[in-house]
């Protein structure tokens, strides 16, 4: 099984680079149908033809956008669900397995951890059941693993992103999606203690263009493999165009200035 998630992550990461844009589209479980995650297949395909390399959809998404002309584009699937109306919001809970996602021709799986959670075990356990389930399918696995509870003082303190990353290889991801730390430096820490590719969410919604491109650079300047970004992108002016240049940045070491130039100049 060990070619079939080598060819899984082909699909998902640049060959050239070994890099990644992946734009997650799930939010619409966690607070519903937010603008950007209305017409899907729209939202798809710019994001797609701007040059993200996957998106992330829960299993019963995939058939609202589901396109059949333009770019190919990887297909990860969520597993993991809690809505903003729950009493304990950050407890997810598996809703789909990995034969859903193969049915569906999916090139990958991904689960969510909330670690200092109060439901913190019971999600550790499905991120390893899930683990030794895609491995068995070739699946490879994305483990989106966040620090947040009563406990920690800073989900983007450079120590506790490193532990969050570090439970995601530890329990077998293939792939492990953490916040940004704030700056190369202290991300480079969080990579180093990682065998497997490392990428960084997008968080809260970013004030500039800038801003998030500057990520972008600073976490590839640190050794991060690229992006999983969601409302950054798809609640973006015109998300087609920001790929675009948040793709010159991940996989053409295009500078921030030269980047924010092109954007600037496509408007």
């Amino acid at each position: 099984m060990l070619i079939g998630k080598s060819i899984r992550m082909e699909r998902l990461f640049n060959r050239i680079t070994k890099r990644t844009i992946i734009v997650p589209l799930d939010h619409g479980v966690s607070v519903g149908p937010i603008p950007g995650l209305v017409d899907m297949r729209k939202t798809i395909n710019d994001v797609v033809e701007g040059g993200a390399n996957a998106v992330l959809q829960h299993k019963g998404l995939v058939r609202c956008g589901h396109r059949r002309s333009g770019k190919d584009v990887g297909l990860i699937v969520h597993l993991s669900a809690s809505t903003s109306l729950a009493p304990y919001p950050n407890a997810k809970t598996l809703v789909g397995s990995v034969v859903d996602a193969l049915k569906l021709g999916a090139d990958g799986v991904s689960v969510h951890v909330n670690l200092g959670d109060e439901y913190e075990s019971q999600m550790l356990h499905d991120l390893g059941e899930i683990a030794s389930q895609a491995a068995d399918w070739g699946m490879p696995v994305m483990a989106m693993v966040y620090a947040r509870g009563t406990k920690v003082s800073s989900e983007f303190d450079a120590n506790i992103v490193a532990h969050c990353a570090r439970v995601g290889v530890e329990l077998g991801a293939d792939v492990v999606k953490v916040p940004y730390t704030g700056d190369a430096e202290s991300f480079s820490r969080v990579v180093e203690g990682c065998c497997v590719p490392v990428v960084i969410a997008g968080g809260p919604k970013l004030d500039s263009e800038r801003a998030l491109l500057q990520m972008a650079h600073d976490s590839i300047l640190a050794g991060g493999a690229g992006l999983s970004i969601g409302r950054n992108i798809f609640q973006a002016e015109n998300p087609f165009l920001l790929v675009q240049a948040l793709d010159r940045v991940v996989h053409h070491d295009m500078s921030v200035d030269e980047a924010m130039a092109m954007l600037e100049a496509a408007k």
